[in-house]
């Protein structure tokens, strides 16, 4: 799968998802399109590389005036940098994102600043996002639901990553929408890797997220990073090894040299990413990741 590629959900007749790809990287972020009466967005990517979503609603019949949903997990940049660009390209379309994070994209400067200082110079990556005006935005809660016409999507806050995040479930096909909470799925190793960026990374709180996808036993995992994947136990069963882990490993670490540089560094260096994604971002990520659970380890 390349860039710009479309496919549909396993299972689904009407939903899609599109590579927008994230930090110039196949398979690694994905926007989904659900093509039904009220056509909708779920994640919009950074707004890189939006035009690839619009090429998919041309392809797929969907007039840009019919779509009316754009619904964002969390609004880390990666997940929510393009909603502004669909706003203005969908006129009739309202964002739907938690109440804590909606106010930051009306205006986005803080949210921009922070994606700075955390993503560094893969902010090239990055499109700069567009506020949008409160009036097209939803703030939502726990236990709210969305109405998409055809179908209903039900709203589960999901704060371990990010105390805005939530994930959406459409039970109807049994998806579950997994922003960040249910880690990064890498479709070349079959493996969920961990995601734990600071400053507001709870491990305590990202397993009870994932015990929360757990209850719902949903059909269908559609993950941000990346795809959809058949719901299975033992792959979130081992995904809350791999946070324990992470977590126990950096602060052995940190133990072991005394100096959070140098913790960094080592990950850094022995990243197992590097086949996959090359050198750039898998140190990247690293960097991110541990940067966070020293916060973490920290408060």
């Amino acid at each position: 799968m390349a860039i710009g590629d479309r496919v549909r959900v396993t299972g689904t007749d009407d939903v899609h998802y599109v590579d927008v790809g994230l930090h110039g990287i196949p398979r690694h972020g994905a926007a989904y399109i659900i093509d039904g009466t009220e056509p909708s967005i779920i994640e919009t990517g950074t707004g890189r590389h939006r035009d690839a979503v619009f090429d998919a609603l041309d392809a797929l019949g969907i007039d840009r005036e019919d779509v009316r949903h754009v619904l964002v997990t969390h609004v880390h940049l990666d997940h929510a940098g393009g909603a502004g660009y669909f706003v203005d390209g969908c006129p009739n379309a309202t964002v739907y994102t938690h109440e804590i994070g909606a106010p930051h994209l009306v205006d986005p400067a803080r949210l921009i600043a922070g994606t700075k200082d955390a993503v560094g110079d893969h902010w090239e990556f990055y499109a700069e996002p567009k506020p949008i005006p409160d009036d097209r935005i939803e703030a939502l809660v726990d236990g709210d639901e969305i109405d998409l016409g055809d179908r209903t999507v039900e709203v589960i806050h999901a704060p371990g990553h990010a105390p805005h995040q939530t994930v959406f479930f459409e039970p109807d096909d049994g998806l579950l929408f997994t922003g960040d909470a249910a880690g990064v799925y890498v479709p070349e190793k079959g493996v969920i890797n961990e995601t734990s960026p600071p400053p507001q990374f709870d491990i305590e709180g990202c397993l009870d997220d994932v015990r929360t996808i757990e209850d719902l036993a949903p059909e269908t995992l559609c993950f941000t990073h990346f795809g959809d994947v058949p719901y299975d136990p033992d792959l979130l069963e081992a995904y809350k090894r791999t946070l324990v882990e992470w977590v126990e490993a950096v602060r052995q670490k940190r133990a072991e040299l005394g100096d959070d540089e140098a913790v960094i560094e080592h990950f850094e260096t022995h990243s197992e990413m590097v086949e996959v994604w090359g050198e750039r971002k898998a140190r990247a990520e690293a960097s991110l990741n541990v940067r966070g659970v020293l916060t973490s380890l920290d408060t």
